[in-house]
């Protein structure tokens, strides 16, 4: 019997205590896919936060566009009927002269 209290106390002695380099490395290589994860996730965000402000420029071009063209609408409408009415004065007063 007392070789079997030795076997005994010797398993005892065999088992890991605290942390094991399995634990260890799975730990370890739960942060790195964490950290790699997480460090992708800012990237996209930067990346579509760059993007968003590139197209809102663009947009407000556009916008601001959009209100030049209608001014030189308005500008070309007026020049148009102004040389209209300065045409047909001209001819009124062609015909008054001959």
């Amino acid at each position: 019997m007392p070789n079997t209290a030795k076997k005994q106390n010797i398993k005892k002695k065999k088992s890991p205590n605290g942390i094991t380099f399995g634990m260890f490395s799975v730990i370890v290589m739960s942060m790195a896919i964490i950290l790699i994860l997480t460090t992708i996730k800012i990237y996209l965000s930067n990346q579509i936060y760059h993007e968003s402000k590139v197209v809102n420029k663009m947009n407000q071009e556009v916008s601001v566009l959009g209100a030049e063209q209608m001014m030189l609408q308005q500008s070309v409408e007026a020049l148009k009927f102004k040389n209209r009415v300065t045409d047909t004065i001209f001819t009124i007063q062609e015909d008054d002269s001959i």
